[in-house]
């Protein structure tokens, strides 16, 4: 009988046992997030100090679930980084499956997300609590992006949950390996919507 097993109740300990996953510590493995980022005008700075201004205001009275996060935070990221032009495409709220050869176990799910170009994964995660930490969403990310279909080509993710955002590099070649960003907050004095569009600008232009 095979095993079904949910997306969300999957660790990284099981990821890196059933796929030989592999954590990279090797800053060359993810130069995307760090290096040569391009710049962005005084335009783009006010338009994004907005976008915190209103997520900050938002998030005062209830924290925001998926649905708003998208609307109020990461639409307009999107749309500022050109995923929205040509030549990508964007489909949303994935379902996958990955088998695992010989051991009888299916990873099922459907999550909150969009997919641009099938190479990049934008997880969007509920918010409900404070002490909420992305770390608790990457193995979930992991198991959409080791779905991959190109897998002849880097995969790159991001968590967010509107406040936190983190950035995942993953390579299916002769073994798969991962390599997460720094992790990105809008409870910052600084507003670091400015380095996570300039990653995400990045990001558009290797894949595009």
């Amino acid at each position: 009988m095979v095993e079904v097993i949910q997306a969300q109740n999957v660790g990284l300990a099981y990821l890196e046992d059933r796929f030989a996953l592999q954590q990279s510590e090797s800053e060359d493995f993810f130069p995307e997030w760090f290096d040569h980022l391009p710049e962005i005008t005084d335009i783009e700075k006010q338009y994004l100090d907005r976008v915190k201004l209103h997520f900050l205001r938002l998030v005062k009275r209830h924290p925001l679930l998926e649905e708003a996060v998208k609307m109020v935070v990461l639409s307009p990221l999107l749309s500022l980084a050109g995923f929205y032009d040509e030549p990508f495409f964007i489909k949303s709220e994935e379902s996958i499956e990955i088998a695992i050869e010989d051991e009888g176990e299916v990873i099922r799910g459907r999550i909150d997300v969009l997919v641009i170009q099938e190479q990049l994964w934008l997880l969007v995660v509920k918010s409900k609590r404070a002490s909420f930490s992305l770390l608790e969403a990457i193995p979930q990310a992991l198991a959409y992006m080791l779905a991959n279909p190109h897998p002849e080509k880097p995969v790159f993710g991001c968590v967010t949950n509107g406040e936190d955002f983190q950035f995942i590099k993953l390579i299916k070649q002769d073994k798969s390996e991962y390599a997460l960003s720094d992790k990105f907050t809008l409870s910052k004095r600084d507003n670091e919507l400015y380095k996570i569009i300039r990653v995400l600008k990045k990001l558009s232009q290797a894949l595009s």
